[in-house]
């Protein structure tokens, strides 16, 4: 961490931080299970509905400054602005899904830590420990050896716009994990009131789309149900993240909750009976390893 910074025990920005990826490793493989049923869109929708709630009851049940106070007002306009570009790096990652090969538009989006661990050391002057550089190394790399799929030679792509929209979402992902860690640096900040931010960047960006891209077709209880309880999770995650970038370093704190792939992995082998390679298991060892590092 900075130099200068409070120092804080382990277990206050690790432990939502672990929470998160289990949260979003599993919300991730109920989507895996369900993709087929509701469409992407639909589940922009949803995930926005269920932030809503959880955000909301988080903001509710904690102690908060005055969400609108004017020493605050900075805060909140950050706040806001870190989740404008979260939906908008999800928003272009389903697009970029859409035009190109999802081999390469996977591994790409599985990158953005690595581009928020830069950001940090420039713009907010955050420093690990060389142990901590080792072990977010093998996070970043175990992810994006979970990410890479070999995609067969008669895939298609349908234009070449995907290139500059997966390296946007990259962007958006890296500068919005580091703009809400900013945020924290300024009067009035507060885990809850960024919640309810969340909630103001997402309707604005998913929430629309949604709206534009996700209203056709049936709208059955079953297909609220495969939807709202991934979503849910999901905004749990997301809750998670916003606890731990209060406390701990965001060079950290993003590769860790950002490994959540090894959990949706472990779902898929548990559950859908899906067959884990041995780049796989390299790759679950690597995060594992980092984990522990970072840990230390």
């Amino acid at each position: 961490m900075s130099p200068g910074s409070n120092v804080v025990p382990l277990y206050v920005w690790l432990t939502p931080a672990l929470i998160a990826l289990l949260l979003y490793g599993l919300g991730q493989g109920l989507v895996k299970k369900w993709i087929g049923e509701v469409p992407p869109a639909r589940f922009c929708l949803y995930y926005v509905l269920a932030t809503t709630i959880v955000n909301l009851g988080f903001f509710i049940m904690d102690d908060h400054p005055p969400l609108l106070a004017a020493s605050g007002l900075g805060f909140l306009a950050f706040g806001v602005l870190a989740y404008l570009f979260d939906g908008a790096a999800w928003i272009l990652y389903f697009q970029s899904i859409v035009l190109g090969p999802v081999a390469i538009v996977g591994t790409l989006s599985a990158a953005y830590p690595a581009l928020t661990i830069v950001f940090a050391r420039v713009f907010l002057r955050e420093n690990l420990a060389p142990l901590q550089y080792l072990a977010v190394t093998l996070v970043i790399a175990g992810c994006l050896g979970l990410s890479y799929t070999p995609s067969g030679g008669d895939s298609q792509t349908t234009s070449r716009r995907w290139i500059p929209l997966s390296l946007l979402a990259l962007v958006c992902w890296a500068t919005s994990n580091t703009i809400i860690k900013y945020s924290y640096s300024l009067p009035g900040a507060n885990e809850a009131n960024l919640a309810v931010c969340s909630s103001i960047g997402g309707a604005l960006t998913l929430g629309v789309f949604g709206l534009l891209r996700g209203r056709r077709g049936t709208h059955s209880v079953r297909a609220w149900v495969h939807s709202f309880v991934p979503m849910g999770m999901m905004a749990g995650g997301s809750l998670g993240l916003i606890i731990a970038a209060r406390h701990g370093p965001i060079s950290i704190v993003t590769p860790l909750i950002g490994s959540y792939p090894v959990v949706t992995l472990i779902y898929a082998a548990a559950v859908l009976k899906e067959r884990i390679t041995p780049l796989q298991y390299g790759c679950i060892g690597s995060i594992l390893t980092g984990i522990t590092l970072c840990s230390v």
